[in-house]
């Protein structure tokens, strides 16, 4: 992922010869080393997509058929008489599931969506499906990497942010704790620049993100911009700006005296130095949290308009 390069996507060669072999294929493709599969198809799903999925389910792995361009779809029957929407969905989805039936697949899903309009037909609800059924660790970084396309999603990459901040504030209390006076004050700083900047990536508040984002919606990228009031771009996040801040903080205060306390008391200087960089931690990303998501939340509107 540009973003998170813990997460990475992996584009597999199609299934689409004759002489395709289902286990012989994921053997090749390392099988093993995914959590999941999305077998995409901008038409109709093939005996080769039903055989690939028959093999991966005997494997207990996850997958997912998806069918793209849907937007293209509905655009070359919008202009038959008597339109629906709903009825042109319904049609593309059992056309899909026949096909996938017909090759044996015995109860198929499919989720209906468009690159180009993401926050229409079901790619929310693809989101939300593999998000789901990740466990615990991986979830978190699965939302990070996500799109957001309403308040609900927004309020989703909120509640996986402040998991990771106890994470990260549990680190810099067990850095705190060594009694070398200024280690830990560095340390801290480093870890705030790159927290800092992987929420404002994951809420989208990055030149990229937005130009992405103007592109799809027609929009110019100055006017979502101009949404940002509390926060800087993530490329505009130094480590002169986590100082600045750090420096307003009274904890950050608290945290310079209680180190100098270490050369004099040494283990009573290092435990409370180490709870006070928790709670300086975990209050300085709490707040700037709350600050890139009402940012997101302006952006959103600013689409809306």
């Amino acid at each position: 992922h540009p973003k998170f390069p813990e997460l990475t996507l992996w584009d597999l060669p199609g299934t689409g010869t004759p002489e395709f072999k289902p286990k012989e294929y994921l053997k090749k493709v390392q099988f093993s080393r995914y959590d999941f599969f999305i077998i995409v198809s901008s038409d109709r799903f093939t005996v080769n997509d039903a055989m690939l999925a028959s093999e991966i389910q005997k494997m207990k792995k996850r997958f997912y058929f998806v069918r793209t361009k849907v937007d293209q779809a509905m655009e070359a029957e919008r202009r038959k008489p008597n339109f629906s929407e709903k009825e042109t969905l319904k049609v593309i989805r059992e056309y899909c599931l026949c096909n996938l039936r017909k090759e044996g697949e015995a109860d198929p899903r499919v989720f209906l969506i468009s690159s180009w309009h993401l926050n229409m037909y079901e790619f929310p609800l693809l989101q939300k499906t593999l998000a789901n059924d990740l466990n615990d660790l991986k979830r978190p970084l699965l939302i990070m990497a996500m799109p957001a396309f309403s308040r609900e999603h927004l309020q989703e990459k909120k509640a996986a942010m402040e998991a990771l901040i106890w994470k990260k504030a549990l680190i810099s209390c067990a850095i705190g704790m060594i009694p070398v006076p200024g280690v830990s004050l560095m340390f801290d700083i480093g870890l705030l620049v790159h927290t800092m900047k992987e929420f404002c990536k994951a809420f989208g508040l990055d030149d990229e993100s937005l130009r992405n984002l103007a592109n799809r919606v027609g929009k110019p990228v100055d006017v979502l911009k101009s949404a940002v009031k509390k926060t800087p771009m993530a490329n505009q996040i130094t480590q002169e700006f986590v100082q600045s801040l750090t420096y307003k903080s009274l904890l950050y205060g608290t945290a310079m005296v209680l180190e100098e306390l270490t050369d004099f008391v040494p283990v009573l200087g290092s435990l409370a130095g180490g709870v006070n960089y928790l709670a300086t931690t975990y209050f300085m990303l709490t707040v700037f949290l709350d600050d890139v998501l009402e940012d997101a939340e302006s952006i959103l509107a600013k689409v809306a308009e």
